[in-house]
């Protein structure tokens, strides 16, 4: 493997662990890195590994600050959207996968554009059943697909107006356990192979130290100014997957 895709791999794998425990849109970027130095199917498997990783150190950290109630209304459509998302995965060539999830990334991106920009009233979308279904549904179809399911659980924990905390913590909550829930549908698509497990021991260790990072400035700086950085990096690395 040549060093400029180790390189990119470490960065990845450091924006994995900070987009955990800090600003969850930035592992949009770790999806795309991903995507463009390997394989694409194999990048989900790959990526999906780190996640775990990440998803476990945030859950420690934010244990107390998970909103049970909340994941309670998302579960019951979780597996459905996995389901179909595997189907996807089963039926779909590469080329078609990696556009996919550049155009998943480009659609949630201009989705929370809008929702930054027009600020509407979301109270009335906040206590409905259907958006809570259409939140699992779409979770899961899109975390199976393109490990993208952040963003639509950023709009979702948004519209109910939690706190900071509350927000990182019932997000690591949620995705390590559909990431879990993720495994044996990968491992039934054959996408784990002896290179994908050497390359996430090696890349473990990036994830905790970006997760640590993301502690730190999770703490110190403005989320605002962090949800545009990321929704503009997301909107670039989508285009580069989609015109590649």
């Amino acid at each position: 493997m040549a060093m400029t895709t180790l390189v990119l791999l470490g960065v990845a794998a450091l924006l994995v662990g900070f987009a955990k425990t800090a600003i969850g849109g930035v592992a949009s970027i770790s999806v795309a890195i991903f995507a463009l130095a390997m394989p694409t199917r194999e990048s989900t498997a790959a990526i999906l590994l780190l996640l775990l990783v990440g998803d476990a150190y945030a859950v420690w950290h934010y244990r107390r600050d998970a909103d049970l109630a909340l994941l309670r209304r998302l579960i019951p459509a979780v597996l459905p959207g996995l389901a179909l998302g595997a189907l996807f995965l089963a039926w779909v060539d590469d080329a078609t996968l990696r556009r996919t999830i550049g155009v998943l990334l480009l659609v949630f991106a201009v989705v929370q554009l809008v929702l930054v920009w027009r600020s509407p009233d979301t109270s009335r979308i906040s206590d409905s059943r259907f958006a809570a279904l259409g939140t699992g549904l779409g979770s899961g179809f899109a975390t199976m697909t393109a490990n993208a399911a952040g963003p639509v659980m950023t709009l979702y924990l948004v519209s109910q107006g939690v706190e900071k905390r509350r927000f990182l913590g019932t997000g690591a909550l949620f995705f390590l356990g559909v990431n879990l829930c993720k495994v044996p549908f990968s491992a039934g698509l054959g996408l784990f192979t002896a290179g994908t497990l050497w390359r996430t021991l090696a890349l473990a260790p990036f994830v905790l130290l970006g997760a640590r990072v993301g502690l730190h400035v999770a703490r110190r700086l403005s989320q605002a100014r962090f949800d545009q950085a990321v929704l503009a990096a997301t909107v670039v690395s989508a285009l580069a997957l989609v015109v590649r």
